[in-house]
């Protein structure tokens, strides 16, 4: 081949790609006619009510709309009312600072919990995690009836352990629920040994994936447990709890059951979060639209904090 056929082959573009067979087109479609069914259930099971919810929200839909269906489109009307709502805003700071309480004490204690099961042996670790298993299961409705049970005026089993420790004196007709301070107690205590389980069963499993050799080349140095827990472990389980905090942050900001079955939000409003608010405002006093106008709201914070755990989920794989 000469130097100027070389060079006409060099500076010749190259061919322009072959149309794709109609049956390899076709065959293309396949994921999609085969996720179809799922995607048509999504669609009516979440994105048809998401988009109820947001229309409703500009409209004055309430008690009479339920009898007659008629209602007024009222564009930002309900949200300009919502953010100069004072009760609005005590509802969201009591639940931010509930949140951060009850995540901060699940978190916690359920790392405590799954460091634990790494120092116990066979049986007693098949046994704590039978356990934990069990109260992970049960329902919240009914854990949540029992635990009321428990802190009943009267004849609830806590008032009378307490009452026969003498230290609070006579707590034998004490109500809880009447309390603010002393439901917030109640309320804690019960939505951390729900969420317990499950945050120690997760972290135990990343805590038995931690490489070894680093824990013992750190202890090799002198490190103690505590720092090789806090220089090594905790280093690679970074993702993982940035995960389970996300997810938990989610799950307490909209606790509605334990708060609703314990204390109704009472006494007076002391303990309505944003979820007791919203059933409040759009099922109590029939303001649904603007009662779906706090959802809405509700939803636009949980998906902000979401877009900071992927992006912090990222940025945390990059890293390592």
């Amino acid at each position: 081949m000469s130097t100027a056929t070389a060079s006409r082959d060099a500076t010749r573009p190259p061919p322009a790609p072959t149309s794709v067979a109609p049956r390899a087109r076709r065959r293309d479609l396949t994921p999609l006619w085969l996720l179809s069914p799922a995607g048509l259930v999504l669609a009516v099971v979440t994105l048809a009510p998401i988009g109820f919810l947001v229309f409703t929200s500009f409209t004055n839909y309430n008690q009479r709309t339920l009898f007659t269906g008629a209602y007024q489109g009222v564009g930002f009307d309900q949200y300009a009312t919502l953010l100069s709502s004072t009760a609005f805003w005590m509802s969201l700071l009591r639940t931010v600072i509930f949140t951060g309480a009850m995540v901060g004490g699940s978190v916690l204690i359920g790392m405590g919990v799954s460091h634990l099961l790494t120092r116990l042996g066979r049986s007693w670790r098949y046994a704590v995690t039978l356990v934990l298993i069990v109260a992970w299961a049960m329902p919240n409705v009914a854990s949540s009836l029992v635990w009321n049970w428990l802190f009943q005026p009267g004849y609830g089993v806590l008032n009378w352990v307490l009452d026969q420790g003498g230290v609070f004196g006579d707590t034998t007709d004490l109500n809880w629920a009447q309390d603010p301070a002393l439901a917030y107690v109640s309320i804690w205590l019960l939505i951390v040994w729900q969420a317990v389980p499950f945050i120690a069963l997760t972290l135990n499993a990343a805590e038995t994936q931690v490489p070894l050799e680093y824990q013992e080349s750190a202890r090799l140095d002198g490190a103690g447990e505590l720092t090789v827990y806090r220089m090594v472990t905790l280093k690679f389980l970074r993702p993982t709890l940035l995960l389970i905090t996300i997810l938990s942050v989610i799950w307490d900001y909209n606790v509605f059951n334990q708060i609703w079955l314990i204390s109704r939000g009472g006494p007076g409003d002391s303990t309505a979060t944003l979820g007791v608010f919203t059933y409040k405002t759009a099922f109590v006093g029939f303001q649904i639209g603007q009662g779906a106008a706090i959802s809405v709201v509700t939803t636009l914070l949980l998906l902000s904090l979401t877009a900071v755990y992927i992006r912090n989920l990222l940025k945390s794989g990059e890293d390592l």
